[in-house]
């Protein structure tokens, strides 16, 4: 996926959820799945878009990436959550499940 299309579901989509992840990286190996599952069975209405950051050098710079992994919850076209390297998933569903439900439901 190119940095333009991802900009375009932005745009388009009520939301959309990135996960910036890296194949040497185990805290990205681990979580990567727990993510899937808490977004699939909480809020099935965000697209879930998953980006290898190391050969998505743009796409990570363009989102202000550093550091691996990284989630960026985007709502209605605008960033509204973003969580690094030791994500909290029950903080992670709790902080987007009042706003998922009032923009998407």
């Amino acid at each position: 996926m190119t940095l333009d299309e991802i900009k375009d579901l932005i745009e388009k989509e009520d939301g959309v959820m990135l996960y910036f992840w890296g194949d040497n990286c185990a805290v990205c190996d681990a979580l990567k799945p727990k993510i899937k599952e808490a977004f699939e069975d909480n809020f099935p209405k965000i697209k879930q878009i998953y980006i290898d950051a190391k050969n998505s050098q743009e796409i990570a710079a363009n989102f202000s990436v550093f550091s691996i992994p990284t989630t960026i919850v985007f709502l209605g076209g605008k960033e509204f959550a973003r969580e690094g390297r030791a994500v909290s998933i029950a903080s992670l569903v709790e902080k987007i499940k009042r706003p998922y439900n009032i923009l998407l439901n």
